[in-house]
């Protein structure tokens, strides 16, 4: 038994985060740190929300203008609204009588593609990666590649970050682009605001959201795997807060398009 507990107080430790167990029970803690920093004993009622996730993929404390770009991300990030796919999939999860965790994963699981969702967030930041600013690379790295046999993602099919449908530029996604530039989120976003006509008349497609989360996300210092996680993570409220009002409003009080069913014939 004393080998047994032993070794479970080894296993509860990673570079991330350490626990001290209680002494009359290993499996609950007595304290629990964050990359060193005390969670319960300093950060809870001192540390901000976006400081907590910062300091979980990093080993320090972000800079004041790197908090605040997240944290405003992450504000626009909260909603994308009853229109967005992962929206509408938690809805109808929700409508039909699914669990609250059934209602998540169909968001999560809509919200995850190439377009619009978080796979396009991991292209648009490897694209800055590999290309920077130099536009016309950009068109050349969004073209189809060979694909990989284990590759589970359709093939590309337009530059990441803009939208192939779109026509102009949505204002919000300009006044997103503008308050970032403004907060000082990172030099690849001030280039962006800066260039931004000639970038969509050279792409012929206008920005969009993902775009320019993928943008802050790697003037931040995040890798593409962990943009394409955080940007999953970040649009889930609004999906967990429609999804509760469709449940108590019912299927006849669904906001989308009537079915208009035809009589069997």
């Amino acid at each position: 038994m004393d080998s047994d507990i032993n070794t479970a107080r080894d296993l509860i430790h990673t570079r991330i985060w350490r626990e001290e167990a209680e002494a009359d029970n290993p499996f609950a803690a007595r304290a629990a740190f964050c990359r060193g920093y005390d969670v319960f004993g300093e950060m809870v009622g001192n540390a901000r929300w976006t400081e907590m996730l910062w300091l979980l993929l990093r080993d320090s404390l972000p800079s004041r203008a790197q908090l605040d770009a997240l944290e405003a991300l992450a504000v626009a990030l909260a909603n994308p609204g009853p229109r967005d796919a992962s929206v509408h999939a938690a809805m109808c999860g929700a409508v039909g009588g699914s669990t609250a965790a059934a209602s998540l994963i169909a968001a999560l699981s809509v919200g995850a593609g190439r377009y619009g969702g978080a796979r396009e967030v991991h292209d648009a930041m490897t694209m800055w990666q590999q290309c920077g600013h130099t536009v016309d690379a950009w068109r050349g790295w969004s073209e189809p590649q060979a694909a990989s046999p284990i590759e589970v993602w359709p093939e590309r099919k337009h530059v990441p970050g803009f939208d192939p449908h779109g026509a102009s530029l949505p204002a919000t996604v300009g006044q997103l682009l503008a308050a970032l530039a403004r907060i000082g989120a990172g030099p690849h976003t001030a280039w962006l605001h800066a260039n931004l006509d000639a970038v969509h008349a050279a792409i012929g497609l206008p920005l969009t959201t993902a775009g320019v989360a993928a943008c802050v996300l790697h003037d931040l210092g995040l890798s593409p795997d962990e943009g394409e996680m955080l940007y999953l993570l970040l649009r889930l409220p609004g999906a967990a807060a429609h999804a509760l009002e469709q449940k108590t409003g019912g299927f006849k009080r669904f906001p989308f398009y009537p079915l208009e069913l035809q009589e069997a014939a």
